[in-house]
């Protein structure tokens, strides 16, 4: 075991998560209520998406960003949280989704310069929240 000397703190690797709004559904597609909702749908690309990687994903009944449907967050321990909407529900979003979380849990605070975006996730930013 390792114990730590003063003033100094153990780490273990911080846990990336990708929390999908699984309530969340499209203007064309609100009086559907019988099909899976938009989020529904993105839930699962983004988790087939994620199978090989260390971002864990995990889901919600709302993120309360209706009028910016679909939505998801990315989020870490210490890290700024990141609240993206307006995805389309299909694997080429969640691919982008998911390759930024791979590039937020490679970041020390979470920003990823811009230059290192895919393009699946530029325009869907909605807010940056810093970490508490």
């Amino acid at each position: 075991m390792l114990i730590p000397k003063p003033n100094q703190t153990t780490s273990a690797p911080m846990s990336t998560t990708i929390t999908v709004c699984d309530t969340c559904r499209r203007e064309a597609r609100k009086e559907l209520k019988e099909e899976p909702s938009c989020g529904e749908t993105l839930l699962a690309e983004v988790q087939k998406a994620a199978e090989a990687t260390e971002v864990e994903v995990r889901h919600v009944s709302c993120l309360m960003g209706c009028e910016r449907a679909c939505n998801i967050a990315i989020s870490a321990e210490d890290k700024l949280t990141y609240v993206l909407g307006k995805f389309d529900p299909t694997a080429e979003a969640a691919e982008a989704i998911v390759e930024y979380a791979q590039g937020y849990a490679a970041s020390e605070t979470g920003a990823v310069p811009f230059r290192q975006w895919p393009q699946g996730v530029k325009g869907h930013f909605v807010a940056r929240i810093p970490p508490l």
